[in-house]
């Protein structure tokens, strides 16, 4: 296994974790010493969006990657391959920000 499979299979277990503890607080009363109602599940908002902006980066950085490396093999076709570039791109910007949107939300 590489060792980017096994630090990512590491936050993962991570991560699971931590969400059982998180799911399983009792509800904060007014009495409670905690900080006026913030609960550890407020954080899986935080994490959600922390995970996309580092999934659509790695995609957009590999996208790129991948396009310019194919624009220096083969210049005569850098036209479209820029063309089919900025259009994956910006799906991929759309559905980031729709993530967000939905992360955002979830507080």
């Amino acid at each position: 296994m590489s060792k980017f499979v096994r630090i990512m299979a590491l936050v993962a277990v991570v991560m699971l974790s931590m969400a059982t503890p998180a799911l399983a607080q009792d509800p904060v009363t007014p009495t409670a010493p905690a900080a006026a109602g913030w609960t550890l599940i407020d954080l899986s908002a935080s994490f959600g969006v922390g995970l996309v902006v580092i999934g659509a980066a790695a995609g957009i950085g590999k996208l790129a990657s991948a396009a310019l490396e194919s624009m220096a093999r083969q210049p005569e076709v850098a036209g479209n391959i820029q063309t089919a570039m900025i259009i994956a791109a910006a799906l991929i910007e759309g559905f980031t920000f729709y993530a967000l949107y939905i992360c955002s939300t979830a507080v």
